[in-house]
């Protein structure tokens, strides 16, 4: 559907005079919590009355105190809280026409006809049935007497909006439901911790995570871990898989490495659908190799801890677009659920949904397992073929023949993540036949010669480890472009891949220049965008930043801990970022900020002073804290000592005030599961877009080419990964204050402002239009980086 020209802005969507429910069902997921806060407050802040529904359905059949209706206070502090706060049951009585007549009755007495349901497919098609019968409840209600016509006719439209919290990423139709990222995370940690003890005593483990008809937990974690070995249900593996396992563990430890990684999905199958257990594996390990084997069942774990910034983020998103869903809606609409595809926040029919994901159940049953894989959606195929690229190394002869030599090398800042690029890249370039050759320190080390050819087995265990192994360094190539070009003819280089931020960026343009004048740089190159800062342009995201972003809220999370015991106290913390308030304004709607100075959204003392008056506002409430986040260049006079002096001159005898700088902790750190995977695809997916541009300019025995489209930068755009070339990215920068002209995360601070109770503008101009599911994606949509 086209989008509007005009503007479309929200304060002509009114709540006044309704009243909106929301409730948390089935098994929890941890960003509920979140979802649940974003209703709340956008529904108060459009007027509507909104109401909590305890205990999931069995609360709207019991009614009574379950049916309560919602502050905004009420939801402080929900944010970085795991589980559900207003609790969750499986309920066997709305299952049941009698218990469907009580929950409608208790919504009508309460005026309820809006509601937001966040649980899984099961508590989505009990929400659609109740919709679909509502008319007839209301007509039982007024056969008993329990209700008047009058009452039936103000409530005969009930309106539902639907978000998938489920740990297992198992709802076709969305790239990423509420929870998954953070269960990712918890099963990252633990293999992260077990791969230090198995290393010491030369151990297997196999691990078993949570998915009983879905294996995304076990798929993606293992492609962040980069495991020896995966088991999931949609693709259970060939007869005779037992000794190719076998042949593979034996291999990896032939080649030195000291541990082996196993991860089963607790609904894992072989092809004739006999269940595969964590011990199953275990015995056979044990029985084949003899090696020390050891089994660790992840369960609930899994669902617990707090958010990660992505689900923080996602549900916060998520609930604002739901309210606005729900003041849209009209008797002809769709029950719709909101989702994201991409970067993009989409509507799509709640049932066109739910019967594509019966349908991938349907298909597994009849043992259709292609058929599986294909319904679950572009994401999940991808993350299969990649794990598939990267697993297994093919022998010698299987490879295909050719002569070209592939550069990696890393620059500018460290960002987590480079590494899983750097192991991506190179795997996937031997698999193609390519010789591959690492570069140590950026261009410093080209120059100096620090290059050597790098092997299928130098990279293993590189997913896990923060900064860049290969050392990186800020230094541009254009001083240096005869050495550089002297060392290209030495090593016979005939493709390049550059991963780093906005100097990566800079380089890639100066290279492209000096084509002009040395034909070593009229080879393929491709860029891909790894900074914490996220500033680079052509790209959505980029690898590293969203550790950083973690970082970052895990901080401000300690920190507003530390406020509750003192009361009265507001925290102004500075980010990094350069020019660009990316990490302070995304990490300020994680963290529940009330305020972020970005250099992008220019303010004056004016603004700092309703600031504080905000602050002082808020602290004759129950929620005496306030936090402040600072982008570390928004201002060179409004500096964070500035506005702390401000804030402590000014919020005298309300509220007192300290300041904290994060500085390089915002760099460090184990890469998230996002940034590992998205290094690992886009590395993946840039190598076999190198290959394909070496074929396409190998003419009489050499790699020429020098046309705009072989320089190009690897991005994510809304929904689709896109290769550009960098010379058309140049009007689209500022290269003065080193950020892109437009960036999308700032449609994203009306939303912060308005959870924060701030009176703003918001243009929904740009959310969601009713889409359907079986369209067939754009080509490049896997943009889940997950």
């Amino acid at each position: 559907m086209a989008q509007p020209d005009t503007k479309k802005f929200f304060e002509n969507l009114s709540g006044a005079g309704k009243s909106i429910a929301v409730l948390t069902s089935g098994g929890d997921a941890q960003g509920m919590n979140a979802a649940v806060r974003a209703v709340v407050r956008m529904g108060i802040y459009v007027g509507a009355k909104v109401y909590f529904i305890h205990e999931g359905y069995q609360g709207m059949v019991d009614g009574g105190d379950n049916i309560e209706e919602a502050s905004w206070e009420s939801v402080s502090s929900m944010l970085q809280v795991g589980g559900t706060v207003i609790g969750s049951a499986r309920c066997k009585e709305f299952r049941c026409h009698e218990g469907r007549l009580k929950a409608a009755h208790h919504l009508v007495q309460r005026g309820i006809t809006n509601l937001c349901v966040i649980g899984g497919d099961g508590s989505l098609t009990g929400a659609n049935l109740f919709r679909e019968e509502w008319s007839g409840l209301l007509e039982e209600l007024i056969q008993q007497g329990t209700i008047d016509e009058e009452a039936a006719q103000t409530h005969s439209e009930l309106h539902i909006v639907g978000m998938v919290g489920s740990i297992d990423n198992d709802f076709c139709g969305t790239d990423m439901t509420i929870g998954t990222d953070s269960a990712l995370h918890r099963i990252i940690e633990v293999v992260d911790a077990i791969m230090t003890t198995a290393q010491s005593h030369q151990r297997t483990f196999v691990l078993e995570v949570m998915g009983r008809h879905c294996g995304y937990l076990a798929l993606v974690s293992a492609l962040a871990c980069g495991a020896d070995w995966v088991l999931i249900p949609e693709m259970p593996p060939g007869d005779g898989w037992e000794d190719q396992m076998c042949q593979k563990l034996s291999e990896s430890r032939s080649r030195g490495s000291r541990l082996n990684i196993i991860i089963v999905a607790e609904g894992a199958i072989d092809r004739h659908g006999n269940a595969i257990t964590s011990n199953v594996v275990k015995d056979l390990v044990v029985k084949c190799l003899g090696f020390d084997t050891r089994v660790t069942i992840l369960g609930h774990v899994q669902r617990g801890g707090t958010p990660s910034a992505f689900d923080r983020i996602l549900a916060s998103r998520m609930g604002v677009e739901a309210v606005l869903a729900l003041l849209e809606a009209s008797p002809t609409t769709p029950a719709c659920v909101v989702s994201l595809c991409g970067n993009q926040a989409v509507r799509l029919p709640l049932m066109e949904c739910v019967q594509m994901t019966q349908e991938v159940q349907k298909a597994m049953d009849e043992k259709k397992f292609e058929e599986a894989v294909r319904l679950r959606g572009r994401s999940f195929e991808n993350n299969l073929n990649t794990y598939k690229l990267l697993s297994y190394r093919k022998a010698d002869s299987e490879l295909p023949n050719s002569t070209f030599n592939v550069a990696v090398l890393n620059v500018g800042a460290p960002a987590a993540g480079m590494n899983a690029a750097v192991r991506s890249a190179v795997r996937v370039g031997i698999t193609e036949g390519h010789k591959m050759f690492a570069v140590n320190d950026g261009f410093e080390g080209f120059y100096k010669g620090q290059i050597k050819e790098i092997k299928w087995g130098d990279v293993g265990g590189w997913t896990g480890q923060g900064g860049s192994i290969l050392g990186t360094k800020r230094t541009l190539p254009a001083k240096h472009t005869e050495k550089i070009a002297e060392q290209m003819r030495i090593h016979n280089i005939n493709a390049l891949l550059v991963i780093g931020g906005f100097e990566a960026f800079e380089c890639l343009l100066q290279l492209y220049e000096a084509r002009a004048s040395h034909q070593e740089f009229c080879i393929p190159m491709c860029m891909l965008p790894a900074t914490i800062s996220n500033n680079v342009p052509g790209t959505d995201l980029s690898i590293g930043a969203d550790t950083s972003l973690n970082a970052i809220v895990e901080t401000c999370d300690r920190i507003k801990q530390s406020a509750s015991g003192t009361k009265r106290r507001v925290f102004i913390i500075e980010t990094m970022g350069g020019y660009c308030g990316y990490l302070a304004s995304v990490g300020g709607l994680a963290a529940g900020a009330d305020a972020v100075y970005i250099y992008e959204e220019p303010f004056d003392i004016r603004d700092l002073q309703s600031n504080v008056e905000h602050l002082t506002e808020k602290m004759k409430t129950s929620i005496q804290r306030g936090l402040v986040l600072r982008n570390e260049n928004c201002n060179e006079n409004f500096t964070t000592d500035f506005i702390y002096q401000l804030y402590s001159e000014e919020g005298r005898g309300v509220f007192d005030c300290r300041k904290n700088v994060l500085g390089h902790m915002q760099q460090g750190g184990a890469p998230s599961p996002f940034d590992r995977n998205f290094g690992t695809k886009i590395a993946a997916k840039a190598i076999q877009w190198i290959s394909r541009k070496l074929k396409e300019s190998y003419k009489e025995g050499k790699v020429f080419t020098n046309s705009e489209d072989t320089a190009c930068l690897l991005g994510m755009r809304r929904r689709a990964m896109v290769f550009q070339p960098v010379v058309q990215l140049r009007d689209e920068t500022d290269f003065v204050h080193r950020i892109p002209k437009e960036q999308w995360w700032l449609k994203l601070r009306p939303l912060m402002k308005i959870l924060a109770k701030y009176k703003t503008s918001y243009d929904v101009s740009d959310s969601g239009q009713l889409e359907h599911v079986t369209r067939i994606r754009p080509k490049e949509s896997d943009t889940s980086a997950i």
